[in-house]
Parts: structure tokens; C-alpha cells; sequence
């Protein structure tokens, strides 16, 4: 008997085999050819909308797994939402400025940024993401993905760069933006300020030195049995490149730190880590001959460890001084070191930055490292302050360091003036909508956002590149007073919604600026233009 005939089956008309790498293609281009998405899009018109805001993917390469899983979790949300009667509009968009597009652009390219007109580069970036634009729709299309594909937002459309200008221009008119010199996160192979966001860590190998740094001025309290000898306060520092930005050394006021009699020197270090720098050192630190708090030493003075470089390094207080390692003595150089900066504001020492956007030292750090790059100049400062009878100690250390997020390079703390968006000034306010506006899923995501925005510094928003929206801000060519106002914003954003951002560069200020405009501060009437553009998440 053929037992098949008395199975009571249903008639299906789908094949046996799915056949799906061939059903597929068929099954997008039917959606695609009668317009699937927009049919559905009529049939719920007038019902209660569920709109999904996608944040875009950059435009430099290929889709990846994380960004295929993005766009189709969000397409079966999209789908159920629809499924349960929602009008779900869904815009798909693009990122398309900042370092990921203009990097990519001169990697792959073969470009050299430096020997480009600016407005070919933008061109070649320009081009370059709307290539990717197209091939990521492609893709993202074939995942089977619905949306209104013909219709997307990008970024560096006229129309998006225009409202970008007057959004700008309301944050400056509420004091939200500011210009200030401050110690930043400088990407050397980048060549531009990186804010903090922008930063990742990873473990690097660095040459950790002990150097002493000889005393002029011991407010009195060099003990007796000292008098007459070399006294040294020893710092300790990861970054020997540095050395040549020292203008003061920061202690504890709460710690108490030793006199110590070591080979016919006098020694000035926190107490409680001489046995640690002994044995890396080397060194027998069992005759202490006195003790004071750090307070006791503040306003001492000592001289800068290079021969070459005529300056005094003063001492100051600062509670983040730590016992986990060093000496208690903290090399401090303002121009280098976020927390090294505040300490120079608040006692009103010189910001020495003698690296320049390259990462190479300037004439400034002496004429024996002029021109090195930051890194390689570490050992010949090793060397030169180990013939100056400077260096008291050294070791390798392994230690998290941080890392551009783009070129994955190590990046340095330089103090340049940058835009900043003040974040105090509109904290209270986006901590309230956190609270009260929003609501959470899952529910922990409410205390990370708040305890992200609650410890967040202020954002440097300016890049020293060309790919990006142009801060649009004017210099007064006489006293170089900064302008910005609704005047000045309206033109830019009306110039940009006509020709896009490009015109920031194919214009001259005069030619921007609405006529018969005036210096508030002289009454001047040339100006130049920033040449600095917006980061790419102001976008």
C-alpha cells in the first residue's frame, strides 16, 4: 500500500526546497517594483505614528555584522509596530563628515591633505561618501530592510548643513560656546583635538624615570644636617617627552614627605614610598634626617632639570597627588595633562606646549629635540639627563593608555585654543529631561545616561581639519574680537542652504557677511573666518 495517498496534506504552492538564494532577490524586487513600503505607508496614514530615529552609520566602507544587525533589529521593530497598527515611517540616514570619511578618503586615495587645495579634498570626500552611501543602501536593501530608501537624511545635504548653522547660533546666543586654551585630547596622526568620547584605552610600554629636580627655595624647611649639601626633589613621570613643559611640581598637602641622606645628596620624597623607589632605584633611604607635610612646602621652588632651559619649576598642592606609584612628587607641566592645567590656572603658571600639531617638539624644548616626534624623544631626554647627573632611577611600566579611536594610535594632551560647548551650561537642564522626559528601556539605561551627562567636562567641538560643517564664527582682522550674531548666522545658513558648506571656502568673509558689518568691540570692518570645522557628533 502507498501509505503517502492516505496522508490528508494541505495544497501549498511553496516549493519543497525554500530555494532562498534565488527567491530571495525575487522577493526584493517585487517589495522595490510595486512599492511596497509606500502602500503600506497609505494604508495606515492617520494612525498613531511610531516613529524610530536611526542613528546613522558612517559612510567610509563597507556594512559590517554590528551594522547589519542594527538596521535589521530596527526593521522588525518596524514591522511589528506596523503589524499593530502604527504609522511607521521609517527614515534611514547617513553620516557623512568628520576624520572616519576624510581618513578613509586620503588612505585609500593615496592623498596627501597637505598638498590639496581645500576644496579638491572636500570633493574627493565628498565624492567618496556618496559612494558608500549607494553601496550600503544596496546592502542594506538586500537584508530585506523597509524604508523610505529614495528619501534619505545626510548629512552634508544643503538643507542639513543650514540648520546645523542655526543650531549653532542658538547655543552661542545662549553663551553655550566658548573659545579657551585648554590642555585637549591631540590625536599627532590625526593632527587635530579629540574630545573625550572620541577616546578608547589600551595597554602601552613606557619608560617610567626618576629625576631630581634641585632645590633653590625650601621655605625653611631643609633640615639642619642638610645644610650645605645638594638638596633634590624627586619627581617621577611616564612621560619623559614632557619634561622639557615642567613648570612646577605638585604635592599632596595632606601626605608626609622625608629628608632623605642618600650618597651625599639630600632627598625630598613622600615618606611612605621610599622603600618602592629604593628598590627600583637602587638605593639605600634608611638615614631620614627630617620630615615636613606637604603643605609646609608649597611656594618652594626648584630649578627645571635642563641645563638649556633657564627656569623654575614651583612647588604646588593638588589632592589628586596618589601612594600607588612615584615619588609623591608629581611632575606637572600645564600644557600637557588635563589635571596638570587646572593646577596651572589655579597658581597662575606659564602653559609651555613646545609640540606642534604633528606631534614633533619645537625649538622651545631645546634645540637637542627639535623636530623629533613626541615619542621618540623619550630616550634621548633619558640620555641627556642621565649626562646631567638628572636622572636618579628608571623602569618599563605596562599601563592603559589612551588611544585615538579612529587611527587607533596613541594620542597626547596639548594646550591649544579650541571651541568648547559649555556642558555646565545646559547640565541642569538635560539631567531634568533625563528624569522627566524620557522613558527608559531598559530601566538602567536612565543612571548611565544621567551619570554620563552629571560627570561629563565640557565638549571641545572644534577639529583642525576640512571635511565637516565650518565653525561659523569671524575675526575682526584689527583687534581680532570674535563675531557671532543672528546676522552673521543667517547668512551663513542661507549661503549654506544654497551651496552647501563648500561656500565657507569659495567665499571670502566680506563676501558671507552682510553688508556694512562692524566690529562690536573697534568698529572694524575686515574679517577673516575660522578655519576650524565642528566635530562630527555635533552633526
Amino acid at each position: 500500500m502507498d501509505y503517502s495517498k492516505t496522508l490528508n496534506l494541505p495544497e501549498t504552492e511553496f516549493p519543497m526546497r525554500a530555494g532562498l538564494p534565488e527567491r530571495e532577490p525575487e522577493f526584493l524586487k517585487y517589495w522595490e517594483e510595486n512599492k511596497i513600503y509606500e502602500k503600506k505607508q497609505e494604508l495606515h496614514a492617520g494612525h498613531k505614528k511610531f516613529v524610530l530615529h536611526d542613528g546613522p552609520p558612517y559612510a567610509n566602507g563597507k556594512i559590517h555584522m554590528g551594522t547589519a544587525l542594527n538596521k535589521i533589529l530596527k526593521d522588525i521593530i518596524m514591522k511589528y509596530k506596523y503589524a499593530q497598527g502604527f504609522d511607521t515611517p521609517y527614515v534611514p540616514g547617513w553620516d557623512t563628515h568628520g576624520m572616519p570619511i576624510e581618513h578613509a578618503a586620503i588612505k585609500n586615495l593615496g592623498l596627501n591633505r597637505h598638498e590639496l587645495d581645500t576644496l579638491v579634498l572636500r570633493k574627493e570626500c565628498h565624492d567618496y561618501a556618496l559612494k558608500w552611501i549607494d553601496e550600503q543602501r544596496t546592502d542594506f536593501k538586500r537584508l530585506g530592510v523597509l524604508g523610505d530608501w529614495d528619501h534619505p537624511y545626510i548629512t552634508m545635504t544643503h538643507d542639513y548643513e543650514a540648520v546645523q548653522i542655526h543650531v549653532f547660533g542658538e547655543m552661542a546666543k545662549k553663551g553655550y560656546i566658548y573659545k579657551g586654551k585648554k590642555a585637549v585630547y591631540w590625536c599627532p596622526h590625526c593632527e587635530t583635538a579629540l574630545a573625550e568620547a572620541e577616546i578608547e584605552y589600551g595597554e602601552e610600554k613606557s619608560p617610567a624615570i626618576f629625576v631630581k629636580m634641585p632645590l633653590v627655595k625650601d621655605n625653611g624647611m631643609l633640615p639642619e644636617a642638610a645644610q650645605g649639601k645638594p638638596a633634590y626633589i624627586v619627581i617621577w613621570t611616564t612621560t619623559p617627552w614632557t619634561m622639557p613643559a615642567n613648570v612646577a611640581i605638585a604635592l599632596h598637602p595632606d601626605f608626609e614627605y622625608a629628608w632623605v641622606e642618600c650618597e651625599g645628596e639630600i632627598l625630598f620624597m613622600a615618606k611612605e614610598m621610599l622603600e618602592a623607589v629604593g628598590k627600583v632605584c637602587k638605593k639605600d633611604f634608611s638615614n631620614i634626617i627630617g620630615t615636613c607635610k606637604g603643605k609646609d612646602m608649597e611656594y618652594a621652588e626648584c630649578r627645571h632639570p635642563f641645563e638649556t632651559i633657564d627656569r623654575k619649576s614651583l612647588v604646588v598642592l593638588a589632592d589628586y597627588v596618589t601612594l600607588e606609584a612615584g615619588t609623591g612628587c608629581v611632575h606637572t607641566a600645564p600644557g600637557h595633562g588635563a589635571d596638570d592645567f587646572e593646577t596651572g590656572v589655579r597658581y597662575n603658571l606659564p602653559i609651555i606646549c613646545p609640540v606642534d600639531g604633528s606631534g614633533k617638539l619645537t625649538a622651545e624644548a631645546g634645540v637637542d629635540f627639535a623636530g623629533m616626534f613626541v615619542f621618540d624623544a623619550n630616550v634621548p631626554i633619558i640620555k641627556y639627563l642621565a649626562g646631567l647627573n638628572r636622572l636618579f632611577g628608571k623602569e618599563n611600566i605596562r599601563h592603559q593608555y589612551a588611544h585615538c579611536w579612529r587611527c587607533k594610535n596613541p594620542i597626547i594632551y596639548r594646550a591649544t585654543e579650541q571651541w568648547f560647548a559649555s556642558v555646565d551650561g545646559f547640565r541642569e537642564e538635560a539631567l531634568n529631561a533625563i528624569a522627566n522626559d524620557v522613558q527608559w528601556i531598559p530601566s538602567w539605561g536612565e543612571a548611565r545616561i544621567h551619570n554620563m551627562v552629571a560627570d561629563r567636562h565640557d565638549w571641545c567641538i572644534s577639529r583642525q581639519r576640512v571635511w565637516g560643517v565650518p565653525i561659523p564664527i569671524f575675526y575682526c582682522e584689527d583687534c581680532n574680537e570674535h563675531l557671532v550674531n543672528d546676522d552673521t548666522i543667517n547668512a551663513v545658513a542661507d549661503l549654506f542652504a544654497k551651496e552647501g558648506s563648500d561656500a565657507w571656502w569659495a567665499h571670502s568673509a566680506e563676501e558671507i557677511l552682510p553688508q556694512g558689518t562692524k566690529c562690536p568691540k573697534c568698529g572694524g570692518t575686515h574679517f577673516r573666518k575660522e578655519s576650524d570645522i565642528m566635530d562630527v557628533w555635533f552633526d
